[in-house]
């Protein structure tokens, strides 16, 4: 659990960010802004001076009161299924007609397989879904936010939501580790591409994050992570919260991170740094 001096900080840090509306009249798209980090990146982005905020994801009624709750006025939600490409561009082409134009895309949608997914057991119906979202799907958005962004001669910031997964193998979850590997790699190529148009291409990569993707129920998610993940992660006194992805998305997407692209920064408090025992360890 956070202790008060870090909750106190955040708040401190939350009230300065505000009063500096780093994306002034910014114009965002949010996959996945129902819930968990999509949602909480959502709110960041509104509380920065949007002109609005696109939340795109297949949960209607959650997609809805999020966009109430932000504020109509400055909120959006469209229903769109990532991993469908005509979905997508409609969502995209809605965006730049009602609002005229596109400045940043966090590409964030992402799902898992029910199963344990290990190399004897793969279900391929299984496999293929999580491709489709994680690893199309993200393409397609890429695809169609670039898109936007020449025809719109906007120099904008594309965003995808990698994980800590993309970068080391696992013990299961075979196919969601294989799917964020291609993330990884389509930020690093979409970067060299778009470069020229003055487009920036990032990602983000969280470690275990309590969100609907863990469990259902926040606080058991909650409980999950830290009584998991806590013990391995380097850095105490704090627990892994969507907040602290969506204050990173925030700044790839801010002007503060102007000369970024081609970046996968790592969100996970230092657990992709665990120790590896030298000769002679116990």
């Amino acid at each position: 659990m956070e202790n008060g001096h870090e909750s106190k900080g955040n708040e401190t840090m939350s009230t300065s960010n505000s009063s500096m509306k780093r994306l002034q009249d910014k114009v965002v798209i949010v996959t996945g802004g129902a819930s968990g980090i999509g949602e909480a990146t959502a709110r960041l982005f509104a509380d920065h001076g949007t002109r609005a905020v696109v939340i795109a994801d297949i949960q209607d009624e959650k997609g809805v009161a999020v966009a109430e709750s932000i504020g109509l006025d400055k909120c959006s939600f469209v229903k769109c299924d990532v991993s469908e490409e005509e979905q997508v561009k409609a969502m995209v082409d809605w965006t730049v007609q009602k609002y005229g134009r596109l400045d940043v895309m966090f590409s964030n949608a992402g799902t898992a397989a029910p199963s344990d997914q290990k190399i004897l057991d793969l279900d391929f119906s299984d496999f293929d879904r999580v491709f489709r979202v994680n690893a199309r799907g993200t393409a397609v958005c890429v695809k169609h936010a670039a898109r936007a962004m020449v025809e719109g001669r906007v120099r904008g910031s594309i965003i995808c939501t990698a994980s800590m997964a993309a970068t080391r193998g696992g013990v299961r979850r075979t196919d969601y580790i294989m799917s964020k590997h291609a993330v990884l790699g389509l930020v690093r190529s979409a970067c060299l591409q778009l470069g020229a148009h003055g487009i920036r291409v990032n990602c983000v990569s969280p470690s275990a994050t309590p969100t609907p993707l863990i469990l259902a129920n926040p606080e058991d998610a909650s409980s999950y992570v830290e009584n998991v993940y806590g013990p391995l992660t380097s850095l105490k006194g704090i627990t892994s919260d969507v907040k602290h992805v969506a204050n990173a998305v925030l700044f790839l997407a801010s002007d503060e991170s102007a000369f970024i692209s081609g970046h996968d920064l790592v969100v996970d408090g230092g657990l992709i740094c665990i120790a590896v025992p030298g000769p002679g360890s116990s």
